[in-house]
């Protein structure tokens, strides 16, 4: 009895770890880059990355996606790290009508000086890489 216990228990934790697997898959799924923008303030507090997400939990899967898309200007594997949130802005899909961008210093071998972006995981728009990048 006790060791059927225990391989049941086995199971069920061995089929929630593939369930989370997937579904960190599927999150990934919708996020697309088409185009880098030519526009030099993309990514930054005022003119934020709109991953969205958050209403169906994605956000900070969409986050992740979005990031992993990009590369240095010469295909260069990037690295980044959530150093932050802040800037509060009004958003209907928000925390009482608020929600807070989430900033990532972002860089790839031979690069100077990392890059801080600034990603809204409460809303979503078109998604480009931003200017210095490219999309893997």
């Amino acid at each position: 009895m006790r060791h059927t216990l225990t391989l049941l228990l086995g199971l069920f934790i061995l089929a929630s770890c593939g369930t989370a697997k997937n579904a960190k898959v599927l999150a990934r799924g919708p996020i697309k880059i088409t185009k880098v923008t030519k526009d030099d303030t993309y990514g930054s507090e005022k003119n934020p990355i709109m991953v969205g997400g958050v209403v169906d939990s994605n956000g900070p899967s969409n986050e992740r996606a979005y990031l992993d898309l990009l590369a240095g200007p010469n295909g260069e594997e990037i690295s980044y790290n959530r150093v932050s949130s802040c800037c509060a802005f009004k958003s209907d899909r928000g925390f009482m009508g608020k929600g807070l961008l989430d900033v990532y210093e972002v860089k790839y071998e031979g690069m100077k000086k990392p890059i801080m972006l600034y990603i809204n995981m409460y809303d979503y728009q078109t998604l480009y890489a931003p200017v210095g990048f490219t999309i893997r």
